[in-house]
């Protein structure tokens, strides 16, 4: 898509806390992992079509510099309410297993990915959520994890999905879009020297914590994540039996993942459209 067709479609950080994964130990445990993913085939076997050209209106490394303040910040705060769970808790230790499997993947959706400080956080709290922030900043609460009982299969695709957000870009795109639309075409020129969009990263607030993502962005995470859990040797069905629980647990309270990402028939007929695009590739990284 054309960057005049797309802008008028509509549409040093703080130091870390004591607890928050090592961004040299990630690397480290990505590059294991990605000599054991080394043999599968690199083509993409979901089609999501190409990026939003829109994204390229806001800096990346601004926008993940924010990115990596604000979580940096939300970790200090959760660690200062004793809220932010230990490096040797089990579930901690199970998401960054999952996830030192699910990294070496993600170059392919996003070269970036190959630079980023990977890290993984779980928060006690009641809330049925899971983020991953730009730069690869992911946080998981508890209470998804235990209100759905989810397996490791369930859990890599909801790790995956959060990862296909950021690795898509799709908030860059969202801050890209709701500013570039409110400006109007009129200043088409000054944008494309970035201009004013150009500190629009050092301004977002919370936005990327709440910032709610268009179906079609949704739809990209779903598909895109179980491609990523596929190659990670995660069943690819687990993505339906995720999505039944979601349904099921739709009008429990705390269910803030569920207020941004609506399950659905429809949601679930597309992923099991796409399970079977994946399933090679599963079990050819479960026989690797």
């Amino acid at each position: 898509m054309c960057l005049l067709c797309d802008l008028k479609s509509p549409s040093a950080p703080p130091t870390r806390p004591e607890h928050v994964w090592s961004a040299r130990r990630a690397f480290m445990l990505a590059g294991t992992a990605a000599a054991a993913g080394a043999a599968l085939p690199a083509v993409a076997q979901v089609d999501v079509g190409q990026a939003s050209a829109m994204r390229k209106l806001v800096p990346a490394d601004e926008l993940e510099g924010a990115a990596n303040q604000q979580y940096a910040q939300m970790m200090a705060e959760a660690n200062a309410k004793k809220v932010l769970l230990p490096a040797n808790h089990p579930q901690v230790q199970r998401l960054r297993t999952i996830a030192q499997r699910i990294i070496p993947h993600s170059p392919q959706w996003n070269d970036r990915a190959r630079q980023w400080k990977w890290e993984v956080n779980l928060i006690q709290s009641a809330q049925v959520n899971a983020f991953c922030m730009p730069g690869g900043k992911i946080a998981f609460y508890t209470g998804i994890l235990e209100k759905l009982s989810l397996t490791d299969d369930e859990t890599a695709m909801i790790m995956g999905h959060e990862m296909a957000h950021a690795l898509r870009e799709h908030a860059r795109a969202r801050v890209a879009k709701s500013n570039a639309t409110g400006m109007g075409l009129s200043v088409l020129s000054q944008l494309l020297g970035l201009g004013q969009l150009g500190d629009v990263a050092a301004n977002i607030g919370t936005q990327l914590i709440t910032l709610k993502f268009s179906r079609e962005d949704e739809t990209e995470a779903d598909l895109v994540g179980l491609e990523l859990a596929a190659r990670s040797a995660y069943r690819p069905q687990a993505s339906v039996s995720l999505w039944q629980k979601m349904a099921a647990n739709s009008g429990g309270s705390n269910a803030s993942f569920l207020s941004t990402h609506p399950s659905g028939p429809d949601r679930i007929r597309e992923l099991e459209a796409n399970v079977p695009r994946v399933q090679g590739l599963y079990e050819q990284a479960r026989k690797g």
